[in-house]
């Protein structure tokens, strides 16, 4: 079976809790304080991961091999990322991130940035806890797509433009999109992908 969960704020992509970590793992889906659906079948393990303090689309399959087939470079899929960041973007950092960020430690490839619409930040369901409101630093957010996926990567770049990273979410994967699955407003729920599910994740 393949799975897709909008994975919530402070849950780990992992079934088992980090010691002394004040995280959730996953197998804490489906009870307070997320009680919002279902727990999840055993057996399912995550395809690759989001950070705990990051939200959205997150694969769990009992498959063998679709982990190797989803995060191999070589297959392109590409995942798009909801991105509230610390004050209104400019021009200049739009064109850095697209033209390709460089970072410490690592040459990022060249992503395609949009500023997102109205009605887009007003689908967002509000965050628990909320982001911290600076009445004095304004925000802005940006839609990413990009096919890399290195440890903290979308924060590093926005971060290295300038525009520290407030809120992170993923909603798309490949062509698999949090809206599509009627789950952007449904933190904590997840369901079973059906053949045009696993089409749209995993053919380009």
């Amino acid at each position: 079976m393949l799975l897709a969960i909008h994975k919530p704020y402070g849950v780990l992509s992992q079934f088992t809790p980090e010691p002394g970590s004040a995280w959730r793992p996953l197998a804490a889906l489906g009870t307070p304080p997320f009680a919002c659906g279902p727990r999840l079948p055993a057996g399912v393990y995550p395809l690759g991961r989001l950070d705990a303090d990051s939200e959205g689309l997150l694969l769990l399959s009992d498959e063998p091999g679709l982990n190797t087939r989803l995060l191999d470079p070589r297959h392109g899929h590409e995942r798009e990322y909801w991105v509230q960041v610390e004050r209104v973007p400019d021009t200049t950092a739009r064109a850095r991130l697209a033209a390709g960020v460089r970072l410490p430690d690592h040459a990022c490839a060249p992503v395609r940035v949009r500023d997102l619409t109205a009605a887009e930040i007003a689908s967002l369901p509000p965050r628990d806890p909320p982001v911290r409101f600076r009445k004095n630093v304004p925000d802005g957010w940006w839609s990413l797509a990009l096919q890399e996926g290195k440890n903290r990567q979308v924060r590093r770049m926005t971060a290295a433009v300038g525009h520290p990273t407030l809120r992170l979410m993923r909603v798309r994967i490949g062509r698999l999109t949090l809206p599509d699955l009627g789950l952007l407003a449904r933190p904590g729920v997840w369901t079973e992908l059906d053949a045009s599910g696993r089409a749209a994740v995993f053919e380009r």
